[in-house]
């Protein structure tokens, strides 16, 4: 019988950046199918099973089939069901990985405790926080392109983001499509050839007209975004990261940027770019826009009835709260 320690048994998944999740399970799948070509995957709400059904899912098979049980949102897991995965944790069936994927913190006393439970078990550790520093993105964004083969130097970078996102996964993808129609060498040439007019109508275009005050170029190019299928959720996150950015660089006053770059962990061209922004904005107005910000995030991921609607609603009152004085 393999030890419930082999980290190829057990997985704990932490943290909430979908694509660093996804490819933990997957590279969990991958693992049990070098053992197993034929491995069974299942992945289930862990709100959606009973304790009966659980000790079903990871109950030893008559010969032993590879399986990997995914369980999704521990992190809302009920008292009996975690009692349950504790108690197979001390007889595990061969040929199954058990992955626990848990968002952190949790509902219950038990939610809480288990992922402390698991790593005493043995369970191999995946971290997979919320990439919201821009370094983190950066360094996200190199180490795609060292994977793929690739090289690119620190403006290729940034000119990447700008020009598609901050989604990690628009992200892997371009940095993927990149190295393979290209040498291998990144540079900025190449990124704008191949993304050419695409910065024009990301969410990054809509945010840095809406926090400029341009109503009309706002609105343009949110209805080109729109019309294109730039993700609602993309909108707004570049929304929310402009306002927050300006806000921030407008508190601390007028340095220079690159003085400035350490303490408020932005790159100096950032900081640059907000100054300029800044101009404008009072206390007031940035507070508001805030609010603004903060609310079209649960807008977009389902609280309302149409999300074009909330995203046109919410620029317009940025560029209000820009222009009030």
């Amino acid at each position: 019988m393999r030890s419930v320690s082999a980290p190829e048994s057990l997985h704990l998944v932490v943290g909430e950046e979908e694509l660093l999740v996804e490819r933990a399970v997957r590279a969990a799948l991958d693992a049990a199918r070098k053992a197993d070509p034929t491995a069974d995957l299942t992945r289930v709400q862990v709100t959606d099973l009973t304790p009966p059904e659980l000790a079903e899912l990871v109950s030893p098979s008559l010969f032993a089939e590879g399986r990997v049980i995914v369980l999704e949102n521990a992190q809302d897991i009920g008292k009996e069901v975690a009692d349950t995965v504790l108690s197979y944790l001390k007889v595990p069936a061969d040929g199954v990985t058990l992955v626990v994927v848990h968002k952190g913190g949790g509902r219950s006393k038990a939610a809480k405790d288990l992922p402390g439970q698991l790593k005493k078990a043995g369970a191999a550790v995946t971290e997979c926080a919320k990439v919201t520093k821009a370094g983190d993105r950066e360094a996200f964004v190199r180490n795609e392109v060292r994977q793929a083969g690739g090289k690119i130097d620190a403006e290729a970078v940034v000119t990447l983001i700008d020009a598609v996102g901050t989604n990690l996964r628009e992200l892997a993808a371009a940095a993927s499509q990149l190295v393979s129609d290209t040498d291998g060498k990144v540079t900025v040439e190449e990124i704008r050839r191949y993304h050419q007019g695409k910065a024009e109508v990301t969410g990054f275009a809509v945010a840095e007209k809406a926090v400029t005050g341009d109503r009309a170029g706002a609105m343009e190019a949110l209805r080109w975004a729109m019309q294109l299928g730039v993700p609602h959720v993309l909108v707004a996150d570049a929304l929310a990261d402009a306002v927050r950015t300006v806000a921030r660089v407008s508190a601390v006053g007028r340095a220079d940027p690159f003085s400035l770059a350490g303490p408020l962990g932005m790159p100096p061209w950032k900081i640059k770019k907000a100054q300029a922004q800044s101009r404008g904005w009072d206390q007031s107005g940035l507070a508001d826009a805030m609010q603004v910000v903060a609310g079209l995030n649960a807008d977009v991921k389902g609280v309302a009835a149409d999300a074009d609607y909330a995203l046109e609603r919410a620029v317009l009152r940025i560029v209000a709260a820009h222009g009030r004085r």
